[in-house]
């Protein structure tokens, strides 16, 4: 196949400023269409870094703009550097063949650059704002105003990128595109990328831990979206089937000092340890030292945290909203409650050798479905067909 030349827009990336689960997406994907033979040039934020690298083969172009108000004029701002800078490097570079975004951060630099340059718009859609606010409407301004640019990037776009059956739904229930304008096509993960020889014992003592006792670790951000109050709630069932399970929490968000109340509340702020933002060597640390991941989201787009935890080997107990896990395969499916969040991880703890070959078949299933090579073929028949 030819060679495409790509401009990626998204406000994070692995090598830039890291927010989520959208960073690891945008340069791994990148970073794969290098490998196959593209150049892809990621316009992003710039955070502490330079305005440009190559890293692993793939362009950084990082934009400087005014950080100063709320999100949504900062966006405003980035939106405007981006396409200074595409408009810059198309200059020296050549002309692009695709543009492709991600989520609405980047929409309106999208549609000024497909407007003024035809270039074709792919966007893919990680989450929406309705989502993100607890699968509810909001009655704010800003909520608002990201919708409408979620659904103006879909209405401008020549096609649009889904991670995942269930983010597919809750697009078409929220903007009502055609069928035939949605794509599905999940994240992947670099095999290997999570899995390291470490001693749980050691970790865990590091920590105040006792060597032997069983950890349920939640990682992720500490919003209402992902959660992590559900788990605290389900704590006092699943200490009353076993008093020495311990509750390790790694995130950062507007939930976590509720969270810590709480527990303190519920008598159970001895067995938490809440660590906020750690460090990768600190999250990598607790995904192969922990027993059980849990996935409480009340709605999950995709969760790669899931393949994570597959990928180090470990079973996933999720909620319904999590659609990755099949139940009691490749992981535990609860309801949406405290009740029943306990009563999957207390099945989980009781039952090792079950939760150790669930843990197995799902990393089996990073190799087969969820590898970069085939999404990154994937995408680029897409860009293909919007030529």
């Amino acid at each position: 196949m030819e060679s495409l030349r790509i401009g990626m827009f998204s406000w994070e990336s692995l090598y830039s400023v890291k927010v989520g689960g959208i960073s690891p997406h945008v340069s791994e994907l990148a970073e794969t269409l290098v490998a196959k033979g593209h150049e892809v040039h990621i316009f992003t934020r710039i955070g502490d870094k330079s305005e440009y690298d190559e890293i692993n083969g793939v362009h950084y172009q990082r934009c400087r703009h005014d950080q100063s108000g709320g999100v949504v004029n900062q966006m405003d701002r980035m939106c405007d550097a981006m396409v200074d800078r595409f408009d810059a490097v198309q200059k020296l570079f050549g002309r692009f063949d695709v543009i492709h975004g991600h989520d609405w951060h980047p929409v309106l630099a999208l549609i000024r650059i497909k407007k003024s340059q035809g270039l074709p718009l792919v966007l893919t859609y990680h989450s929406t704002e309705w989502g993100r606010n607890g699968n509810k409407f909001g009655n704010w301004w800003e909520f608002h105003e990201i919708s409408h640019r979620e659904w103006l990037g879909g209405i401008e776009s020549a096609a649009v990128i889904v991670t995942s059956e269930n983010l597919k739904h809750e697009i078409q229930f929220l903007y009502k595109f055609p069928d035939q304008k949605l794509h599905l096509i999940p994240n992947g993960i670099v095999a290997g990328k999570i899995k390291r020889a470490v001693d749980p014992g050691v970790i865990k003592v590091r920590y105040g831990i006792h060597p032997l006792a069983p950890v349920v670790l939640f990682i992720g951000r500490m919003s209402y979206q992902k959660g992590p109050d559900l788990l605290v709630e389900a704590i006092p069932r699943v200490l009353a089937q076993r008093g020495d399970v311990k509750f390790v929490f790694i995130g950062e968000k507007e939930l976590r000092p509720f969270c810590e109340h709480r527990a303190a509340q519920l008598g159970v702020r001895n067995v938490c340890w809440f660590l906020g933002y750690a460090p990768d060597a600190v999250a990598l640390d607790w995904m192969n030292a922990c027993d059980l991941v849990c996935v409480p989201s009340r709605n999950e787009p995709f969760c790669i945290v899931v393949l994570e935890a597959w990928d180090a080997g470990k079973p996933v107990i999720g909620t319904e909203a999590v659609h990755l896990i099949s139940n009691f395969s490749t992981g535990i499916k609860a309801y949406i409650a405290p009740d029943s969040i306990a009563w999957c991880i207390n099945y989980a703890l009781a039952n090792p050798e079950q939760s150790r070959s669930m843990g197995e078949k799902g990393n089996s299933l990073i190799k087969e479905l969820y590898n970069w090579d085939s999404v990154a073929d994937e995408v680029v028949k897409l860009y293909t067909k919007t030529f």
